[in-house]
């Protein structure tokens, strides 16, 4: 092994090699630990990523392994990926946050029937299969569909007696939890509230519930820009909160307001989604029929100023998943829609990390 092959030398060769996302020096972040070399000139350390969801993971790996091997005397690079998930910055002190979460995601739309809660489910269970503790708050309280597309819909939520009064214990399956008013009343009862009674439950669904430790809190909201809004951004601080859409200029006029009402609120909006952008028919997989129109979510996004998160194609299967309790990204994860997804939550995830760091 080279006298000059030392911890401080493959520190000073990782300094120059940054985090795409955040564009800072992997060592200055920290994010560069357990640096060990053997007699043989075998250099291991371990790559701390802000989320284990990372898209550019292993362009980060290969380019710190191309800077290692530039040291005399090293023979192999060994590099041990695992993953910190920062903690959401609260810059309005009135706004409360939940013991044990790092982040709180809304994923939202300014119309229903865009695909939200598939969206939503979706984006959760992808989170968890990356390694992440994910919770899923179906605050769509009117039309809770969460428990159905989770494979939730006989799960009993217990109740539980503590100190602070009565704690729901969320149910469980692909790695999500999830609390919903569909737990709680029967399946043809509706929900027939005011405001002030929405409001009481959703706080509940916040602050009484038995989360744990999670990385990311996602809430399905119900369409526009009514109470539920209100009650979520007005009570927690928000990590931030992504649009769902469809191209349809209808549905894109709504998505707009959406937007805008949250900007409006103090939460950083991290992009559009843009669902059902095209049909593929099942016995015709290489063609793509544009039903809704084309273009909508990235000319809007565009005009508005924020990101593109992804387009999803409509498929059939991914609508039988959600009706049978199995997420595409489950149930047929090398679909066009779940690789849709998945790379929507790990594009989320990133941009989460990035907002905690900056």
């Amino acid at each position: 092994m080279s006298n000059s092959l030392d911890t401080q030398s493959v520190l000073e060769v990782l300094r120059p090699v940054q985090d795409p996302e955040l564009r800072k020096s992997l060592v200055e972040l920290n994010m560069i630990r357990n640096v060990a070399i053997d007699e043989a000139g075998v250099v291991r350390f371990t790559l701390v990523l802000t989320t284990p969801a990372c898209p550019l993971r292993e362009f980060i790996v290969e380019d710190c392994q191309k800077a290692v091997k530039q040291l005399p005397g090293v023979t192999d690079v060994q590099v041990e990926v695992t993953a910190e998930i920062p903690q959401q910055k609260n810059s309005l002190p009135d706004r409360q946050g939940i013991p044990g979460i790092r982040n709180i995601i809304a994923i939202s739309s300014g119309k229903g029937g865009v695909g939200k809660s598939t969206v939503a489910v979706n984006v959760a269970v992808a989170l968890a299969q990356t390694g992440a503790k994910v919770g899923l708050i179906d605050a769509d309280i009117y039309g809770p569909n969460a428990p159905t597309m989770l494979g939730l819909e006989s799960a009993q939520v217990k109740v539980q007696a503590t100190e602070k009064g009565e704690v729901l214990e969320p149910a469980f399956n692909h790695g999500v939890k999830l609390v919903s008013m569909g737990f709680l009343i029967d399946r043809d009862q509706p929900v027939i509230w005011r405001g002030p009674m929405l409001n009481g439950v959703i706080r509940q669904f916040l602050y009484q519930v038995e989360w744990g430790e999670l990385d990311y809190l996602i809430v399905d909201m119900p369409p526009g820009t009514g109470d539920a809004q209100l009650t979520l951004t007005q009570a927690v601080p928000m990590a931030g909160a992504a649009i769902v859409t469809t191209p349809q200029t209808v549905a894109l006029l709504d998505a707009r307001k959406g937007l805008k009402m949250f900007q409006q609120m103090g939460v950083p909006v991290l992009g559009m989604v843009e669902n059902m952008s095209y049909f593929i028919p099942p016995d015709l997989p290489d063609r793509q029929y544009d039903i809704f129109g084309s273009g909508g979510g990235e000319k809007t996004s565009k005009e508005l100023g924020v990101p593109l998160l992804g387009c999803i194609p409509l498929e059939i299967n991914l609508r039988e998943g959600g009706d049978a309790g199995i997420p595409i990204v489950v149930g047929q994860p090398e679909s066009a829609s779940a690789k849709a997804l998945s790379a929507i939550a790990r594009a989320i995830a990133a941009k989460v990390s990035v907002a905690a760091l900056t």
